[in-house]
């Protein structure tokens, strides 16, 4: 994986921002390959760790049912505040998500979302925003699960680049690494597993992270346009080989 990275800080302000351009993983495949090879942990077992490290998230054979972590666990303030998607190979956004500062809730722009460059299909909504598996706004870890909805369009892409902003506390953040793992029922499709490198203290950080999608049979493609939020992904994010923030997403295939 190549990584390149640049900083710079105006004169008027202490935030710095930094842009890190991700080419691709070489990780993900490695995990792929090594799936059937590598001791099974449970959701149960790792709950009984101090510390949760990259090794024991890979190990998983489904989807978590709870979080392996508490929210508390972010030490380090990091938090996400836009997320964007576009198509590779024709170069257009599908999505894009802001949050705006001083809020608790992401809002969606307007931008081509049908994979096909047409305006006018929508590819992806949030539905309610932020929310729990129960509906309700007021859990704990509302701000840590999300819904996406796609045309079934959505399934034929190859590759997309994912462009991540956020924003780090007053600590300075080592080796932050995501692990993210796409499963359909409990059939594990892809591992992806991204580097974001040294975050100085108070900075503004862009990300973009290249996914490679798996080639699907049209079987599991339509099972998986049947049955909307049974497409589900655990995103598990580390600093310095200690889990500290881990997110969930859902996602449905519809028109």
């Amino acid at each position: 994986m190549s990584l390149m990275a640049s900083s710079s800080s105006s004169s008027n302000t202490s935030t710095k921002n930094r842009h890190i351009s991700v080419k691709k993983t070489k990780k993900d495949a490695a995990h792929q390959s090594d799936q059937q090879q590598i001791e099974i942990s449970t959701e149960e077992q790792l709950r009984l760790k101090k510390i949760i490290r990259p090794e024991d998230v890979i190990k998983l054979n489904k989807m978590t049912d709870g979080y392996l972590c508490f929210p508390e666990a972010n030490i380090y303030d990091i938090e996400f505040t836009k997320f964007r998607v576009r198509d590779m190979e024709k170069g257009t956004v599908l999505f894009e998500i802001v949050k705006p500062p001083n809020t608790d809730t992401f809002s969606s722009s307007n931008v081509d979302s049908s994979g096909n460059g047409s305006k006018n299909a929508e590819i992806m909504e949030m539905e309610d925003q932020l929310t729990t598996k129960s509906g309700t706004k007021n859990d704990a870890n509302v701000e840590r699960f999300i819904r996406y909805r796609f045309s079934p369009q959505f399934l034929k892409l190859k590759t997309v680049g994912a462009t991540v902003e956020f924003t780090v506390g007053d600590q300075p953040v080592t080796s932050f690494r995501m692990i993210e793992r796409h499963f359909f029922r409990d059939k594990l499709l892809k591992t992806f597993d991204f580097d974001f490198g040294f975050c100085i203290p108070n900075s503004i950080n862009t990300c973009e992270h290249i996914y490679e999608f798996p080639s699907l049979s049209s079987d599991m493609c339509d099972e998986m346009i049947k049955n909307p939020y049974e497409t589900k992904s655990d995103s598990f994010y580390f600093v310095d080989n200690r889990l500290i923030m881990h997110n969930k997403a859902e996602y449905a295939y519809k028109n």
